[in-house]
């Protein structure tokens, strides 16, 4: 398999003899099968890939939803699951769309599906009891492997915490988050101790991650395709061939 790396600006300027330009304008050096194009950050996830492009929460199907309309006996506190084609049915409002729609803007065409049914001044609140839609799975040397939901703004130290944290012999700088884009694949190599000590910011993680801490079958797969080294500067970021 063909892999391409995007490494840091550091990695990339040991190659200079063999560089030119790239189309993204970063520089781009050749060693047999593997290009280097220089890049410190994943490219954050279309709302197609994550259903997370922007950091509010965003309703998926089998999410649990609670939705209260003020006055309506029958639509106090009901708890509604979304349907495997993305929507709810509300009385007196029929069938409406809740995938990929924040709470609030669910909220807004519930109560606009009401004024339409003849319903003055409808007043709608949705929360999310259980976000089945949108995880990410953190695995490896952490105390509890799984899947998490994504609530707020996810990062990969939170991501690590929400799985009890690292286990007692983790491997602190050989920590990969696998992520893709627009069919493409990618992977970023991180280094947790560095950003503990501020070297570099915690990355923001989306849905549909998968963060692999130190040894696991997953970073072994990996490993076979890329050199993975300590990420004590910069983050190391990987573009994967799906070939």
């Amino acid at each position: 398999m063909r892999v391409l790396a995007s490494v840091s600006m550091t990695c990339a300027a040991l190659m200079l003899a063999n560089c030119a330009y790239g189309p993204s304008g970063g520089q781009v050096g050749e060693t047999g099968q593997v290009q280097v194009v220089a890049t410190d950050s994943l490219p954050v996830p279309s709302v197609n890939d994550a259903l997370a492009q922007t950091r509010s929460y965003l309703v998926g199907p089998l999410d649990v939803l609670i939705v209260d309309v003020l006055g309506v006996e029958e639509m106090t506190d009901r708890e509604l699951t979304v349907d495997t084609a993305g929507r709810i049915s509300i009385p007196l409002a029929g069938s409406v769309v809740a995938a990929g729609k924040t709470p609030e803007e669910l909220a807004a065409s519930i109560e606009e599906r009401l004024q339409q049914n003849f319903m003055r001044d409808p007043q709608v609140s949705v929360n999310v009891k259980e976000a089945n839609s949108q995880f990410v799975t953190v695995d490896g040397q952490v105390l509890m492997p799984g899947n998490y939901p994504i609530l707020g703004d996810m990062t990969l130290m939170r991501a690590v915490a929400s799985a009890q944290g690292l286990g007692e012999f983790a491997q602190q700088d050989d920590v990969v988050v696998l992520r893709t884009v627009n069919g493409q694949r990618y992977a970023g190599v991180y280094n947790i101790a560095a950003i503990r000590r501020g070297n570099y910011p915690d990355p923001a993680v989306y849905a549909n991650d998968v963060v692999v801490v130190g040894d696991s079958v997953t970073l072994r797969r990996i490993k076979d395709l890329i050199t993975i080294l300590p990420a004590i500067t910069s983050p190391l970021i990987y573009l994967l061939d799906n070939n």
